[in-house]
């Protein structure tokens, strides 16, 4: 999202980072394979309402009498999506603008710091809610929302690496070749400036997952029904004291997935500064 990149306390995730790769391989796998791990329709309602974990429904069933872990594991794929997705376009868009701000320079380019500064000086979560709300809950509007909030960063570190790389002297030695200012741009410039932006990008999806709950658990994520991680918790409020498993599940899975998305941009930020 639109918060600076700053350095992360290693050693809070370096007890993870070996199984972290493992734990979110799993989760794909089990989003990947959900239609064949589900035991049941994950929208298919029936009398067996908030029934606890059993044989017949491993992590019980809720108010609805839908099967938890078919559900969960349906918001598995809903929520790796999005979470790819809302921090995919931000890249793509903040890339462009920054590749160009710092190839050119200029007015275009101070006006991007301009436009940079102020996005950078703003509650981010507080205009994520509203963007949503303005524009009606569901998928588009979600991404539309992280992709005119989230670029800024990605423009910041693309914007840096283009004015630096841009003086090295293959790049001028392209020039001489004949080759345009957008051939050099595409060609050389752009793909020596990706590195620190594909580090955070990895961190970014850490704060996409969160966004993504935390909207969805106020009504303002995916459309209604929608198999969901945070919707998944709102839909439990009513529940907490009296049917645990509700709440629980879909809540450890958001912290389970969370925390080893954030241990592995942890461990490439690392290699990264190696680099």
């Amino acid at each position: 999202m639109t918060a600076a990149v700053v350095a992360h306390p290693r050693r809070g995730f370096a007890w993870m980072r070996r199984p972290a790769a493992g734990v979110l391989a799993l989760v794909i796998l089990a989003a990947v394979l959900a239609p064949l791990l589900a035991p049941a329709d994950p929208d298919l309602q029936t009398l067996d309402q908030l029934r606890p974990p059993s044989a017949a429904h491993p992590l019980g069933t809720d108010a609805l009498g839908r099967d938890v872990l078919s559900r969960l594991l349906f918001a598995l794929r809903t929520d790796l999506l999005l979470m790819l997705f809302a921090a995919g376009l931000p890249m793509l868009l903040g890339t462009l603008i920054g590749a160009v701000a710092g190839y050119y320079g200029g007015l275009l380019d101070a006006a991007v710091r301009w436009v940079a500064d102020i996005f950078q000086a703003l509650p981010v979560y507080v205009l994520l809610i509203a963007f949503v709300f303005v524009l009606g809950p569901g998928t588009p509007s979600l991404l539309v929302a992280f992709g005119v909030l989230g670029w800024v960063v990605y423009a910041r570190l693309i914007r840096t690496e283009v004015r630096r790389v841009r003086e090295r002297e293959f790049v001028s030695a392209s020039y001489l070749l004949g080759l345009s200012h957008v051939a050099v741009l595409v060609r050389h410039v752009l793909p020596n400036s990706l590195r620190q932006s594909l580090v955070y990008l990895a961190t970014d999806m850490g704060m996409a997952l969160q966004g993504i709950a935390v909207l969805s658990f106020f009504g303002l994520g995916v459309a209604a029904g929608t198999p969901e991680l945070g919707a998944m918790v709102s839909e439990a409020q009513l529940f907490l004291r009296s049917h645990w498993w509700l709440a629980a599940f879909p809540g450890l899975t958001i912290v389970i997935l969370g925390s080893s998305v954030a241990a592995l941009g942890d461990r490439w930020s690392e290699r990264g500064e190696a680099g």
